[in-house]
C-alpha cells in the first residue's frame, strides 16, 4: 500500500484524488495547502489527515508518495525537499519554471533512488495513442510539418482570482507554459527527435492585469526536417478546441481535442474518439479542456512504482520539453533564432 500526501488542494486537486481512490493499492494519507478551509474541506471528503504547513506534513507522516499541486515556482523545492527524504514525487506540469531546476530535482531523484513524474495526461488521449502508434510502426512515415493552434479564453478575472497566475516569478509565463505546455509535449513526443533551433515571438495582446503573455506564434525545428509552426493564444471569446495537422510522408493527421483522424494516401483511415465509460468521474470541477487522463497516467505511475521501473512520463521526459518552452521564450526576449546544442 502506498501512502500519499498532496500538497496543494486547488483547482486540479480533484483530478488527482479521485484518480488515486480509483487506483488500487494507493491511500491519500494526507492533504496540505496554505488555505485554511481548502486543506480541512480535501481532509473532511477523503477521510485523511490535513496540513496547513508542508514541512510538517513530510515530518509527520510516512509518505510513499507526495503529489505535488503547487504554483510552478514551488514544484522544484517541493519536490526536492520530499527526494531527499526518499519519497516519490508525482508533479504536476510543468517540471520548473527553467531548466536548471528541473536539473536539480533529476538529480535528487537520481541520488535518492526515487522516482519522478510529472503529469502530461494528453499524451494518454486516444487521439494522441493513436497516433503515436501509427508513428512508431512507420505506417505514417516519416513528419514533413505539423500546425499547432491553441484558442483558449482566460479573461483577466480568471487572473484576479489567483494570486500567482500571471505573476512572471511564479507562473514563468502565460499561455505557452501554462496551458500550452501539453501540446508542445505531445509533439516533441511525437517526433522523437532533437530540436535544431527554435524562433518565436511572445507578446500581451489583450490583458492588461498580467506580466505574462497571452499570445505565441513561432517555429520549432527538428534534425532531421520536421518542423512545428505554432499559434497560441488564451484571448479568445471561448476555450475553443485545440487543432493540431500533422503532414506526413504516407498520410495526414488531424486531432481536434482528444480525437485524431489519420486520413492515408491509399485512401484508408483510421478514427479514435473518447468514450465517456471508460474513464472515471473527477467530480463537477473538472475542466473540459483538461481531459479525462489523469487517471491513466497517474495509474501508469504507481504501477511503474511497484516494478520499480521508471515512470513513462518522468523527470528527463519533461526536461527535454521543458528547454524547448525555456528556448522560446529566450528568442522572444532576444529577436533571434535560438539553436539546440
Amino acid at each position: 500500500m502506498f501512502n500519499v500526501g498532496i500538497v496543494g488542494c486547488g483547482n486540479i486537486f480533484l483530478m488527482h484524488a479521485q484518480s488515486l481512490v480509483n487506483t488500487p493499492g494507493v491511500k491519500i494519507a494526507a492533504v496540505c495547502d496554505i488555505r485554511s478551509s481548502r486543506a480541512r474541506k480535501a481532509s473532511k471528503r477523503y477521510n485523511c489527515r490535513y496540513y496547513f504547513d508542508y514541512n510538517k506534513m513530510l515530518k509527520r507522516e510516512r509518505l510513499d508518495v507526495v503529489h505535488i499541486l503547487t504554483p510552478h515556482n514551488l514544484h522544484p523545492p517541493m519536490a526536492i525537499q520530499a527526494l531527499r527524504k526518499k519519497i516519490h514525487v508525482l508533479s504536476e506540469k510543468p517540471i520548473s519554471i527553467n531548466p536548471r531546476d528541473a536539473e536539480r530535482m533529476i538529480e535528487a531523484a537520481r541520488c535518492n533512488r526515487v522516482r519522478l513524474g510529472v503529469i502530461s495526461q494528453n499524451r494518454y488521449n486516444p487521439g494522441s495513442q493513436l497516433v503515436k502508434r501509427y508513428l512508431d510502426n512507420g505506417r505514417l512515415g516519416k513528419v514533413k510539418a505539423v500546425k499547432l493552434i491553441v484558442s483558449y479564453h482566460k479573461p483577466d478575472s480568471y487572473y484576479m482570482k489567483s494570486d500567482w497566475k500571471g505573476r512572471l516569478d511564479k507562473e514563468g509565463g502565460g499561455v505557452l507554459i501554462d496551458q500550452s505546455i501539453h501540446f508542445i509535449d505531445v509533439l516533441r513526443w511525437f517526433i522523437d527527435d532533437r530540436v535544431e533551433y527554435v524562433e518565436a515571438n511572445v507578446a500581451r495582446r489583450m490583458h492588461k492585469l498580467i506580466e505574462v503573455e497571452d499570445l505565441a506564434e513561432g517555429v520549432i525545428k527538428f534534425k532531421k526536417g520536421a518542423y512545428i509552426c505554432f499559434y497560441l493564444m488564451n484571448f479568445y471569446s471561448f476555450d475553443a478546441d485545440p487543432e493540431i495537422e500533422m503532414d506526413c510522408e504516407n498520410g495526414r493527421v488531424k486531432i481536434i481535442k482528444d480525437s485524431a483522424r489519420i486520413g492515408f494516401y491509399d485512401g484508408t483511415e483510421v478514427k479514435a474518439a473518447p468514450k465517456p465509460n471508460e474513464y472515471i468521474d473527477y467530480g463537477e470541477n473538472r475542466r473540459d479542456y483538461w481531459g479525462f487522463c489523469h487517471w491513466i497516467q497517474i495509474r501508469e505511475f504507481y504501477k511503474a512504482l511497484r516494478q520499480n521501473r521508471s515512470p513513462e512520463v518522468n523527470g528527463e521526459e519533461a526536461l527535454r520539453t521543458q528547454r524547448i518552452i525555456w528556448r522560446i521564450y529566450k528568442s522572444a526576449r532576444q529577436h533571434r533564432r535560438i539553436y539546440f546544442k
